[in-house]
């Protein structure tokens, strides 16, 4: 299976709310699944979504 990654940051003082909805957007609309997700002290995220690569489609990428 040939997966793909992509890293997302979310700084402090994006709320969990937010957040969901920026991963679901992700989700939805480009195939991507949650791999990780770290949360830091100080309120910054730091996110890994992966998905099977598919030949000879374009890189789906929604900026954040």
């Amino acid at each position: 299976m040939d997966l793909e990654y992509q890293r997302l940051y979310l700084p402090a003082g994006t709320d969990r709310r937010t957040a969901q909805q920026v991963l679901a957007m992700h989700a939805e609309f480009g195939d991507w699944e949650l791999e990780w997700l770290r949360l830091f002290p100080d309120g910054s995220r730091r996110v890994v979504l992966r998905r099977r690569r598919r030949p000879g489609s374009l890189p789906g990428y929604l900026p954040t």
